[in-house]
């Protein structure tokens, strides 16, 4: 009789296999939207996960104009951010963000979901999003997605 290995399966780079992921975010609640991208760049969803590896998927993000925020959050949520230089505070509202850069409110809160770390700036480059229907990794063939509200 064999003997059964119980070995935990530990992932690295070399081993890893990257698929190219589609998402529609048309009428997808920005929150919900995040922490399932955020899952699937990190690549918790696989059954072999290792935190301190890059085993995640690409992730193509369409329609984010489209994106949907519950409650007052359109004008009451705020961006912070720092010039770096004395009274460079900047304030805005995702609102005035959708009219001049809708696909960074998608990244924001991704990134908010990610390690602060090495790690997680590397995979930022996994995320790829897009205000509008057409993107550029036809080439790719991503597979589409459908998420769970």
């Amino acid at each position: 009789m064999e003997t059964l290995s119980y070995k935990t399966q530990s992932a690295n780079p070399r081993s890893v296999s990257k698929a190219w992921l589609l998402v529609d975010a048309k009428g997808q609640t920005l929150g919900r939207l995040a922490s399932q991208v955020a899952t699937m760049i990190r690549g918790k969803n696989k059954p072999h996960f290792t935190p301190h590896v890059d085993c995640g998927d690409h992730v193509v993000i369409i329609n984010a104009s489209k994106i949907r925020l519950t409650g007052k959050k359109w004008d009451q949520k705020q961006y912070v951010s720092h010039t770096g230089y004395p009274g460079g505070q900047r304030i805005t509202t995702p609102r005035k963000l959708k009219n001049t850069f809708p696909t960074r409110i998608i990244e924001h809160a991704v990134r908010g979901m990610l390690p602060k770390n090495r790690l997680g700036r590397k995979l930022l480059h996994s995320l790829h999003v897009y205000a509008g229907q057409e993107h550029s990794h036809p080439a790719q063939q991503p597979q589409e997605i459908k998420l769970t509200s």
